[in-house]
């Protein structure tokens, strides 16, 4: 770092308020720290071995897991664009209008609060790699100094360019664009070392189309193969983006935080050998549930699980807590931060989550579920059933509607922001060629 920048940076921090000094030295003291959230694409709970998977070993995921806290009930949007918009404003779709993946690029920077942005005013440099086309505007716009992306919102994978800070870039040869991401990833880590930062990585992977990875046998044409090899390169990344941070010392410095955009739209696959009830696109409890990990050497509790419910527009609000940031005024943000259960407190858990793609949503606590249409689920055996129950089946359930109800006539979802007939995702049905289609979303 120059001096010049050091000054820079200084008399910024004196002008927010915020304490003066080397800006690592200031985080550290403040115990505010770096911030890295990896997130996966159509990467349900079946992909990740430490959450039971009977068919992939994701052994990078997994030792994430082992020295962190893993995340039992997290929950997205069930398609990517809604949950990236939902994710970036930490407001939810009837509030912004990105409720489906033809509107989440509507909500303009300039109308709703950015996470990125509201990081960046307290300090932290911000950056990103890998998609992002579902979202409106560049990422710089959104508050990002320095980002990596992509023309497409589907799988970009073997490619020729790529965008950088605005500016396409011409690779002269084909690349693995996930390799050129993580490159540029391990790059802003290292340069920033000194500075809190937050970096925001959403891979491409495992989205389709599903092809080779740089480690993929030469030859190999068999799907399952090739989806396996991706979901091995994924964790891999992973693994490779943990040791590199070890290796700078700022693991105990460093909040890691993984999860995935949606459910699973490759064939569904076992848990525990039992299916899981939806996928993505699916309004069932794996077109949103998703795996969420996240690891801060020291701070968060190791090895452990926690039940408490997280839905994504908490990232915003957690994020916020731990780099010490103001949140937007005069803005209704949907978050509450779950800051508390990283440092291993008990903190102050969520009495229930929301989820809306479409026109369509449901509240849903710990053991039931109401819809938009007015159906009570038993979620005791979720994620494998969601159980239909009789109007005031027993005083329990009329007790639980009567709740959800309430929560629901307040958030008044059916009063905000809507998406029209065309935009409207289609119901998805059970089977392989519904789940070709939701790959290709």
């Amino acid at each position: 770092m120059t001096v010049r920048l050091l000054l820079a940076l200084s008399l910024a921090a004196a002008c927010s308020g915020l304490v003066t000094g080397p800006v690592g030295l200031r985080a550290a003291e403040a115990g505010r720290p770096n911030i890295v959230f990896i997130l996966a694409d159509d990467y349900g709970l079946d992909g990740v071995g430490c959450y039971g998977s009977d068919t992939f070993k994701t052994p990078n995921i997994d030792a994430l897991a082992r020295d962190g806290l893993r995340f039992e009930n997290a929950y997205c949007t069930p398609l990517c664009g809604p949950t990236r918009c939902l994710f970036t404003t930490g407001r939810y779709g009837f509030r912004t209008g990105g409720l489906t993946n033809q509107s989440a690029g509507r909500p303009a920077p300039a109308d709703e609060p950015a996470v990125a942005r509201t990081l960046k005013q307290a300090g932290y440099v911000t950056g990103m790699c890998g998609k992002w086309r579902q979202m409106g505007a560049l990422p710089g716009d959104w508050g990002f100094d320095e980002f990596i992306t992509d023309p497409t919102a589907g799988g970009y994978y073997w490619k020729t360019n790529y965008t950088k800070n605005g500016e396409l870039v011409e690779a002269g040869r084909e690349v693995y664009y996930p390799d050129v991401c993580h490159a540029f990833a391990l790059d802003f880590i290292e340069r920033h070392r000194d500075q809190p930062f937050f970096f925001y990585y959403p891979s491409h992977l495992v989205h389709g189309p599903i092809v080779r990875t740089p480690d993929t046998k030469a030859g190999e044409t068999d799907p399952e193969r090739l989806y396996a090899d991706n979901v091995a390169y994924l964790d891999k990344q992973v693994g490779e983006l943990v040791a590199h941070i070890d290796r700078l010392g700022l693991r105990d410095k460093t909040l890691i935080l993984f999860s995935a955009d949606n459910g699973t739209a490759h064939q569904s696959r076992t848990l525990q050998g039992r299916t899981l009830s939806g996928q993505k696109g699916s309004m069932l409890d794996c077109g949103a549930h998703v795996p969420m990990i996240a690891s801060w050497k020291g701070t968060t509790p190791t090895g452990k699980t926690t039940r408490d419910l997280v839905d994504f527009s908490d990232l915003f609000a957690t994020f916020a807590d731990l780099a010490g940031a103001s949140l937007p005024a005069g803005v209704t943000l949907d978050g509450k931060s779950f800051a508390p259960q990283l440092r291993g407190q008990a903190g102050s858990p969520r009495d229930w989550i929301f989820v809306q793609l479409g026109p369509n949503w449901y509240v849903r606590e710990q053991a039931w579920k109401l819809n938009n249409q007015g159906e009570l689920f038993d979620m005791t055996d979720a994620p494998f059933v969601e159980q239909p129950v009789a109007r005031d089946a027993s005083p329990d359930a009329a007790a639980a509607r009567q709740r959800l109800q309430a929560v629901l006539d307040q958030l008044a979802p059916d009063k905000g922001k809507t998406a029209s007939k065309d935009e409207a995702p289609k119901a998805k049905k059970k089977g392989t060629k519904a789940r070709k289609r939701a790959a290709a979303a």
